[in-house]
Parts: C-alpha cells; structure tokens; sequence
C-alpha cells in the first residue's frame, strides 16, 4: 500500500518566500493541501508549528511522503527534481548557476533586510518608516539585480526558458509594488514580471488569490 499523501504548503499569502513555493507548484501542476499561517498574528511561533518546522518560518513544505522542507530555494529544487516535467533549473551547468545566482541574489541579499521581522525591528508599529525603509532597500537591490539581468537575460531571466531565477524576480517584484518602489528604473526587471505574470502559473500564485487574503 502507497504511503503518499497530498503535500501540503504552509504559507502566509504576503509572504514572498512562500509565494515562490507557490509559483512552482503551481508551474509543476502539483495538487497540495495549502495550511495558512498568519505571520501578523504569531501563529508561526506557537508550539504547534514549531512540532511542524523548527525554524517557525514560512514557506514549510511537507511531501508527499510526509518529510519536512524549509526554505524556498530548496524546496523549489526538491519540486524539480521530484517532478522532472517542465523543469525550472537547467541542464547547462553554467545556466544553472546563473539561475541559483539571481535567485540568491533575491533571496540572500534583498529580500531579508526588508521582511517582517527586520520591518518590526527597525519601525515598530510606524508604518510610514516600514515603507521608507523597505522602499529604499529594494531599489538599493533591485539596481545590482538589473545590471546583472543585463548580462544574463533573454526573454526570462536566464535565457529564453522559465527557470526558478523568474520566480523569484516576479514574487520580489510583488513586494517592491506593496511598498511602493518606482519600477521604471528597472526595465527589464519589469519586462520579465510582466511576461511571466500572464502565465496561469505566476497569475494564480498572487497573494489576492490565496484562500488566507483578507478581501
């Protein structure tokens, strides 16, 4: 008897790391239990979602055969491998690198200065200051991020092929847009948004669209 079960994603709607799982799920055309965790409310520090992901983040992934993933980057390349159709990374060593490289320039260097916690931190309850810091944040990175797409695009981020680089790009853009960054600096970041986000896979990933948005 199969011991598989439906994955299941924990996952906060506003949250990008959780946005991306959510972007590469749904590009895989995986069936998942999505279990909303409400990052405003604490609920990612109560005991019971310690039992589930020890690091009490979000995104948390459970597979089909009831192992625990963390991390977006991680469970993207999980997703890939275990679900080789329509692939996300690519064969060309070089391509793949350049792909982990614009993802960790995102996930590393941009997107941890300006998430919840850094925002509390930094503002408290002030949110003119949450959006004048994480304003400025995102445009300091979203500068080196476009110079490097000028060397590594095509039509996506990576070349001509969807990779994992654009899932990243287009859930970054996502938060960029909620606090107000000006994106005409940024062409071609901006060009690979607007591509992708036609795509049923990117569209249906937005946070409106999330059983956990507050309408």
């Amino acid at each position: 008897m199969s011991t598989e079960k439906k994955p299941i994603l924990y996952s906060y709607f506003r949250s990008s790391a959780s946005w991306r799982v959510r972007i590469a799920l749904n590009w895989k055309g995986i069936d998942y239990e999505y279990k909303a965790i409400d990052l405003l409310k604490n609920e990612n520090n109560t005991e019971e979602y310690l039992k589930v992901n020890p690091t009490q983040k979000v995104p948390a992934f459970i597979t089909k055969d009831s192992k625990l993933l963390s991390q977006s980057e991680a469970i993207i390349e999980y997703l890939d491998e275990a679900y080789p159709d329509r692939p996300l990374i690519p064969g060309c060593p070089y391509k793949r690198a350049l792909v982990r490289e614009i993802s960790q320039i995102i996930a590393c260097d941009i997107h941890p200065i300006q998430n919840l916690g850094v925002l509390k931190r930094i503002a408290g309850d002030d949110m003119e200051k949450r959006t004048a810091w994480a304003n400025e944040s995102i445009r300091l990175g979203f500068k080196g991020l476009e110079n490097r797409l000028e060397h590594t695009s095509g039509a996506y981020s990576v070349g001509d092929s969807i990779t994992m680089a654009d899932i990243f790009v287009c859930a970054m853009v996502g938060n960029a847009k909620r606090w107000g960054v000006e994106m005409s600096s940024f062409p071609i970041i901006t060009k690979i948004n607007e591509v992708c986000s036609k795509l049923p896979a990117f569209a249906n990933a937005i946070p409106d669209k999330q059983p956990d948005c507050s309408k």
